[in-house]
């Protein structure tokens, strides 16, 4: 198996996909919560990492020549896996922070003496 050309292609693929979703949902729609609402905009961003990892599947498929099959569906799950990490990393890492509540006056003046 070419372990360095199923490891490469999977990470660019998920890098790829990962980072346009990231980008379009983020850039585009603001939040993440809008993919949730159905609309031509989203079906389109969603076959952006379908199509991204089904062309490295092609490219690792015809860049070996034993096990052709295996190492193409290997760097399929691969970079789905990676592209779902990332994902889940980034808008994590994107999504707007709330500040924290500002305790009541009356809170801070009331003591519990016991």
């Amino acid at each position: 198996m070419r372990w360095k050309l199923l490891l490469i292609a999977s990470l660019v693929a998920a890098i790829i996909s990962a980072g346009a979703l990231l980008v379009i949902s983020f850039g585009l729609l603001g939040s993440a919560k809008e993919i949730l609402t159905p609309s031509p905009l989203v079906a389109g961003m969603l076959l952006i990492p379908v199509l991204t990892i089904a062309l490295t599947s092609i490219f690792v498929y015809r860049h070996t020549s034993r096990r052709r099959g295996l190492q193409a569906i290997a760097a399929a799950v691969l970079a789905l896996l990676l592209a779902l990490a990332i994902s889940a990393a980034g808008s994590i890492l994107l999504a707007k922070r709330r500040p924290p509540l500002k305790s009541s006056s009356i809170h801070s003046e009331t003591s519990y003496k016991v």
